[in-house]
């Protein structure tokens, strides 16, 4: 989500008095909030973690929301709420910066070794080959045995035909396919709500077809997926199953606020994405395919990727335990 989608929901939460579902600055009510009619809360946890590799899937959490810890404490505190490991940001305003890949991503992929972790994958702003810091990034990344990445976000040139559009884009990811291939890395192009390429599945699609790449493909997001529609995000998903390597997991509902209609994201299971369904479709997928699990709702800024965030350690692994509960328990 972007930040304005973030302060979007913070100005509804605020004007309907759902703030329970938030985390205010005098206190953390987030285990409190009230599920929608017929979802079950899920029940607190304790602070005792451990390792949950769910089946073959290695489970990483996005490093989005974890922008305000210290390195080694962000590791511990991988470990602690079980995860398999780091959804890391090698992006600007990231915990690696695009130009510090080379010093500073093997800093992190020993301190997740040092806990017994890895990075899963990693989350990056790179749209095409030729681009700064595209190759560094990779090439660290490959050999630091990472092989998966996604990419940044492609928008429409409405001086341009649809059709244009998508041909100009496969074109443009060929020697980034060409250059994964030479670094042993997989790229995925995550589908994002909104009006951008790859907003409608079939768009993303068409283009995976033309480029016709193993070394490039989709990570699929259930909840923007699920935005874009609610009823028929399964036929999209059934386009794109040859060429989905990555996914990941969160939820949302649809809130009114003064005749307007908003997204309010929240902690999984507790909004509209029909996991149950989604979980029965990733049988079709590769047994071993990771999973990035991300936190948009309101955690006193750290959903925005601060560096200052109004969250303690405490809470935050709260929040971090029930997540991967919910995976452990439902996928």
């Amino acid at each position: 989500m972007t930040k304005m989608d973030n302060t979007s929901r913070r100005s509804f939460l605020q004007k309907t008095g759902l703030a329970s579902l938030a985390l205010p600055l005098g206190g953390y009510q987030l285990l409190n909030a009230t599920p929608l009619p017929g979802k079950q809360p899920l029940q607190k946890l304790s602070l005792t973690g451990s390792t949950t590799t769910i089946g073959k899937h290695k489970v990483g959490i996005f490093s989005k929301a974890l922008q305000w810890t210290e390195i080694n404490q962000m590791a511990d505190m991988v470990a602690e709420a079980g995860f398999d490991g780091l959804d890391l940001t090698v992006r600007p305003g990231g915990h690696v910066e695009p130009e510090r890949a080379k010093d500073d991503l093997p800093k992190y992929a020993e301190a997740m070794k040092k806990v017994g972790k890895e990075i899963v994958m990693i989350t990056t702003a790179i749209e095409s080959a030729d681009e700064p810091h595209a190759t560094d990034i990779l090439q660290t990344a490959s050999m630091l045995g990472i092989r998966y990445y996604r990419m940044g976000w492609y928008k429409y040139d409405a001086q341009k035909s649809v059709a244009d559009n998508l041909s100009f884009y496969a074109n443009k990811m060929k020697p980034l396919a060409a250059l994964n291939k030479a670094n042993n890395i997989w790229g995925g192009y995550q589908n994002i709500a909104g009006a951008n390429v790859g907003s409608p599945i079939w768009d993303i699609t068409q283009i995976l077809k033309q480029l016709n790449s193993p070394w490039l493909g989709s990570q699929y997001d259930i909840r923007h997926a699920f935005v874009e529609g609610a009823n028929s995000w399964t036929l999209g998903f059934e386009q794109l199953i040859p060429y989905i390597k990555t996914t990941v997991l969160k939820d949302f509902y649809w809130g009114k606020s003064n005749g307007k209609w908003e997204i309010v994201n929240v902690p999984m299971g507790e909004g509209m994405v029909d996991f149950k369904t989604y979980f029965d479709k990733m049988k079709v997928l590769a047994p071993d395919m990771p999973i990035s699990v991300h936190q948009e709702y309101d955690l006193g800024g750290a959903e925005l990727g601060q560096v200052k965030a109004n969250i303690t350690e405490a809470q935050m692994l709260i929040v971090m335990k029930k997540e991967m509960a919910f995976v452990k328990d439902n996928l």
